[in-house]
């Protein structure tokens, strides 16, 4: 039992000085410090649903989005929003030495039960989309099922 050597992971000599700047690296990534921080909740958009009489009211901030990157549709009453967004910029020297691209995309759904898909509405004003989704007439005729 001499030859073995105490294991402390923050005090272990074995370790290379290139393996804790690593170490470190991933660390402030994962952290929320970090101000850069990207995750799935962070790369989504926050939305509202209220529930109206005769419709439902949907809004979703979308800050920065074209209404040409935007593509909306219901199916089954499920109303799904998707940002598709592409930017590329480019230095247009002959010698140029700094070149960006970006794609981002984002989608979120909502299951709306009585929803129709004929006379939706949708409108993007300064950086909030606003949908009204109409509502199926619903009959109250409540009966009672006697049990054999």
């Amino acid at each position: 039992m001499a030859g073995l050597v105490p294991f402390n992971r923050r005090n272990n000599s074995l370790r290379s000085g290139a393996s804790d700047g690593f170490d470190s690296m991933l660390d402030d990534f994962f952290s929320d410090a970090w101000p850069f921080r990207r995750s799935l909740m962070a790369d989504t958009f926050k939305i509202d649903v209220e529930d109206c009489e005769d419709h439902y009211q949907v809004e979703a901030e979308l800050p920065g989005v074209e209404k040409r990157d935007i593509e909306l549709s219901i199916d089954l009453g499920r109303l799904t929003i998707k940002v598709a967004q592409s930017r590329e910029s480019e230095d247009m020297k002959k010698n140029y030495i700094h070149k960006e691209r970006r794609y981002s995309s984002m989608s979120r759904s909502v299951y709306l039960a009585d929803a129709i898909s004929e006379g939706v509405k949708a409108k993007l004003d300064n950086g909030v989309l606003c949908i009204q989704v109409p509502k199926q007439k619903m009959d109250n005729n409540r009966s009672s099922i006697t049990i054999e």
